[in-house]
């Protein structure tokens, strides 16, 4: 069987030219890599989670033009420190090959603590991100410097830095609105905008706004720029209803009386319509304190 020649030099150099053009900015996320002592402010760096990678490869070559290759490993025996503790585990090692036809392969190394959540998960994307680089994709995310941001109570921050223009792909711009980032235009899911819209009376119109602004930055579902922020929308009022859900079998256990005492003592006036997200979560917690439950 004949093998596929291979690329030709210009070819090859407009290959790797695509691969280094930066990702849709509705691709990208921002990680708090540490802390100062207070927990008021923290040192963030951007990232593409591996789907990103994943779609730009498919879309340069198809699915069926490029592979990958793993092999885990596990170090046993291994002591860390955490908040003063000294904790015994392992370190899981994963190695990947990532080659692609007729361009050549790369291999990328990932390590993470046994014990952390999601250990696999985490060292199989710094591996296949690692590899990717190679080829020049993603690289561009390593000449970030460390940011300060100011973090609210939950530990994420105020506001985000604009993408330099180095740092957008062609024909892409973003214009700071109040201080923040705005998102990119891009395309959008009309499904998700109805999907969006039908949690309205399950959350209740203040829950429902704050979710559209804060993880939506609209106040309308028909005006979240895209798609991606569209996906981010729904996990977000997902995670609600399920708070909704919570709550009502905490009320069934705790029983009228209890529930009817845990909003006298909250001031809240109705569930049907709670002021905020906080309000949600301090209900719950009320409820869980009542009944001996622990909050997650």
């Amino acid at each position: 069987m004949a093998t596929a020649a291979k690329f030709s030099e210009a070819e090859r150099e407009k290959l790797f030219a695509r691969l280094e053009v930066p990702f849709d900015p509705a691709q990208i996320k921002w990680r708090v890599m540490r802390t100062s002592n207070d927990g008021r402010s923290g040192l963030i760096l951007p990232f593409a989670d591996p789907r990103a990678y994943t779609d730009r490869l498919n879309q340069l070559f198809s699915p069926a033009g490029w592979t990958r290759e793993y092999s885990i490993t596990n170090v046993p025996s291994l002591c860390r420190m955490e908040n003063g503790r000294s904790i015994v585990t392992s370190k899981v090692l994963i190695a990947t090959s990532v080659t692609i036809g007729r361009l050549g392969s790369h291999v990328g190394t990932g390590e993470e603590w046994a014990d952390r959540e999601n250990a696999v998960t985490a060292a199989d994307a710094q591996e296949f991100k690692r590899a990717c680089t190679c080829f020049g994709l993603g690289r561009y995310l390593y000449r970030f410097e460390e940011t300060w941001v100011q973090l609210n109570q939950r530990g994420e921050p105020f506001s985000l830095p604009a993408l330099p223009e180095w740092a957008l792909p062609p024909g892409v711009t973003m214009v700071p609105v109040n201080g923040q980032a705005a998102d990119a235009r891009g395309p959008v899911d009309h499904k998700l905008t109805a999907e969006i819209e039908s949690f309205r009376s399950t959350l209740g119109v203040d829950i429902y706004a704050e979710i559209l602004r804060r993880a939506g930055h609209s106040n309308d579902a028909r005006s979240i720029p895209n798609a991606d922020r569209q996906k981010r929308v729904v996990e977000w009022m997902q995670a609600a209803a399920r708070g909704f859900e919570r709550l009502s079998g905490l009320v069934e256990t705790a029983g009228d009386a209890r529930f009817i005492a845990a909003m006298d003592r909250l001031k809240f006036s109705t569930t049907t319509c709670l002021p905020s997200l906080a309000a949600l979560k301090q209900l719950i917690a009320e409820l869980e304190s009542n009944s001996g439950q622990q909050v997650a």
